[in-house]
């Protein structure tokens, strides 16, 4: 089959590229609008110890919370700390002793078996807060050697009400 030509050439055609260009765009645009991006729900891979279930399971690694009670004078100065039962006195190194003995309480610093560990101070209503300060900071941590870094003991802190004051005499 031949094309009829009249002395010229013929022409070749171009396709319009602008106006593919603008349809692909649009289409781009109303997928990517109308993807929906979900996260697969209920595929968990956790592997269960098998237990007992009529026997409740202790773990070795839980530690009890510790108790600090500041004891005070009646013009607020510290009379006495207490770790639990044992009494450390109120000495001026009676902050540093209590480091040390939360130091033994939980083994190494920053053991992540005691990260849910919590110290309760109670200290009592007239107390100058300073002491309630420094005791908080015993038990956190201690600077290192250099002393530019914390080492973190206990990260948890919580404040027992305080003991005596306007309440009790009521």
């Amino acid at each position: 089959m031949k094309l009829r030509s009249s002395g010229r050439e013929a022409e070749k055609i171009e396709p319009q590229m602008a106006p593919m260009i603008d349809v692909v765009f649009q289409l781009l645009i109303f997928f990517m609008l109308t993807l929906n991006i979900v996260e697969p729900e209920g595929d968990f891979n956790v592997n269960m110890p098998i237990t007992d279930s009529s026997t409740p399971a202790e773990d070795p690694n839980i530690f009890p919370d510790i108790k600090v009670r500041l004891v005070a004078n009646e013009d607020g100065s510290l009379n006495t700390i207490r770790l639990g039962q044992v009494n450390l006195g109120n000495g001026p190194n009676v902050f540093a002793g209590l480091n040390h003995e939360i130091l033994k309480i939980i083994g190494k610093p920053g053991n992540p078996i005691t990260k849910d560990m919590e110290v309760e101070i109670e200290a009592d209503y007239n107390l100058h807060y300073e002491y309630t300060l420094k005791a908080v900071s015993a038990c956190t941590g201690r600077l290192d050697s250099s002393g530019k870094h914390i080492i973190r003991y206990i990260e948890k802190i919580k404040f027992a009400p305080p003991v005596g004051g306007p309440a009790a005499g009521s």
